[in-house]
């Protein structure tokens, strides 16, 4: 019940920071991605305070043994920069230029119920369970992706490689 609770209040401070920093309009994100046009750097500065802020929190809380909220850390796993990574970044770039929203704001905009809204989340929730069939039946395949050590915690946390 506490994991639940903090996950909502999360949530609720995310949500109220991408209204305040106006993420959840699509015409101030696409004026940040318009280069030749009228740029708008203000989301650099929303982008760069939740990088500041996260590295040190982030800093902050690998110090510890284990989370507050948890028995133990999850961290990705340590996976090298592939195709299909490459592809994905690719896919989830165009979506969020095309559509002016990156997955957080789509989700807080989607309670005006608004068309275009509404649109991008059902096609974003959609992709996620085609991607979600994709690799279950890669999972179940005897030829299935390699398992990756996860050695990602160990090395952000004690500075070794490996």
């Amino acid at each position: 019940m506490k994991r639940l609770f903090v996950a909502y209040v999360c949530g609720v401070l995310f949500a109220i920071g991408l209204g305040i920093s106006g993420m959840t309009h699509p015409s101030k994100v696409l004026g940040f991605l318009d280069f030749t046009g009228t740029w708008d750097p203000s989301l650099l500065f929303v982008m760069g305070g939740g990088v500041l802020v996260n590295f040190v929190a982030f800093r902050l809380a690998l110090r510890r043994t284990s989370p507050w909220f948890a028995r133990r850390f999850s961290l990705p796993a340590v996976a090298p920069i592939d195709a299909s990574l490459v592809a994905g970044a690719s896919i989830f770039g165009v979506g969020w230029g095309l559509g002016g929203f990156c997955p957080g704001p789509a989700v807080v905009s989607v309670v005006t119920g608004a068309a275009p809204v509404v649109a991008f989340v059902a096609a974003m929730v959609g992709a996620m369970l085609v991607f979600d069939t994709i690799v279950r039946s890669q999972k179940d395949s005897p030829n299935g992706p390699p398992a990756r050590r996860d050695v990602w915690f160990r090395r952000a946390r004690h500075g070794s490689r490996g």
